[in-house]
């Protein structure tokens, strides 16, 4: 698949989430392989005012590029002026940000707050195109309610100002993650544009993978929550559209040990202080579904040495052998 002049490997991605898709688990999921990994997105404003927290989003493992670095923002000039940056921290592809239904964000015009302001969107992908020479993107929703579906329209107005792929969560802002994603909506946007569409919305399988693209004729796949502890999910998926062949689910013991190396890769980028408050949420993700899980989920949160949390673990892993 091709987004621009970028080739990738495969039309399977990883969707950018906040406090989850850092750079430890984007490599984690480039090794099972993921064909394009996107970074937690990044604050146009933040840049433009130097806050090195933010510029500390966009850092990129060599072993995942091509990588898309996703920002966000409502101001059409702030996002121009940081996109040099952006392409120069070495993304591939620059998306942008334009379905984020969190309050904090809609209510400063950002996120899914876009698809109300189509002549908006028109400013903003043409002044971003125009200021870098890689590709760019954007990831919009079905539209803000189900009074306002515009997926359609924002897509073509995207595309009319030089974006060259479209990510559709079939979800309205209003929804949020809940309910069912409609992807009769991705099939919609993608017969009235030219460029690459990727689906995104309830893919949590190789069956729904292989049922999104061939209900809704995208052109690539997006996956979120189903990656959530399951970077198998990419191989998965991957074999499956290529040979109909299923992969076995992870064994309990893949499933630790994967918790284990994702901590340790954890802890090399941000310290064990940092490391360990992060990983709570992935490790209890990992366990999700095993036999006693509940109480080792528990016990974890109580824990922030890394040591203390691997002998947990372990222990838990001996008991299930």
């Amino acid at each position: 698949m091709k987004i621009g002049n970028i080739e990738l490997a495969n039309n399977v991605f990883l969707a950018p989430m906040a406090g989850v898709t850092d750079m430890a688990y984007r490599a984690i999921c480039k090794q099972f392989g993921c064909g394009l990994t996107y970074t937690e997105m990044v604050s146009a404003k933040g840049m433009y005012y130097k806050s090195e927290n933010t510029r500390e989003l966009m850092a990129l493992a060599p072993e995942e590029q091509p990588a898309a670095i996703q920002i966000f923002g409502s101001d059409a000039d702030i996002l121009a002026g940081i996109a040099a940056e952006v392409q120069a921290a070495g993304a591939d592809i620059i998306d942008i940000n334009m379905g984020c239904p969190t309050p904090k964000i809609v209510k400063n015009g950002d996120g899914s707050a876009l698809m109300l302001k189509p002549e908006l969107v028109a400013e903003i992908v043409k002044k971003v195109a125009a200021a870098v020479t890689v590709p760019v993107t954007v990831k919009i929703r079905k539209g803000w309610d189900e009074h306002h579906i515009n997926a359609v329209e924002i897509a073509q107005v995207a595309e009319q100002n030089g974006a060259k792929a479209v990510t559709v969560h079939g979800r309205t802002r209003e929804q949020f993650y809940s309910g069912q994603a409609d992807w009769e909506i991705i099939k919609k946007v993608k017969q009235a544009v030219g460029i690459p569409v990727i689906g995104n919305g309830d893919v949590v399988s190789p069956e729904t993978a292989d049922k999104m693209l061939e209900l809704t004729g995208c052109d690539g796949i997006m996956i979120g929550r189903g990656a959530e502890g399951n970077p198998w999910i990419f191989k998965r998926i991957i074999e499956y559209l290529k040979s109909g062949n299923i992969i076995p689910e992870p064994s309990y013991e893949e499933k630790v040990e994967m918790a284990i190396f994702h901590l340790e890769k954890t802890i090399e980028q941000k310290g064990e202080a940092i490391g360990v408050k992060e990983m709570r949420k992935h490790l209890a993700w990992y366990l999700k579904g095993m036999p006693g899980s509940s109480i080792i989920k528990t016990e974890v949160f109580k824990l922030d040495k890394v040591e203390d949390v691997k002998k947990l673990l372990q222990v838990y892993l001996n008991k299930l052998s």
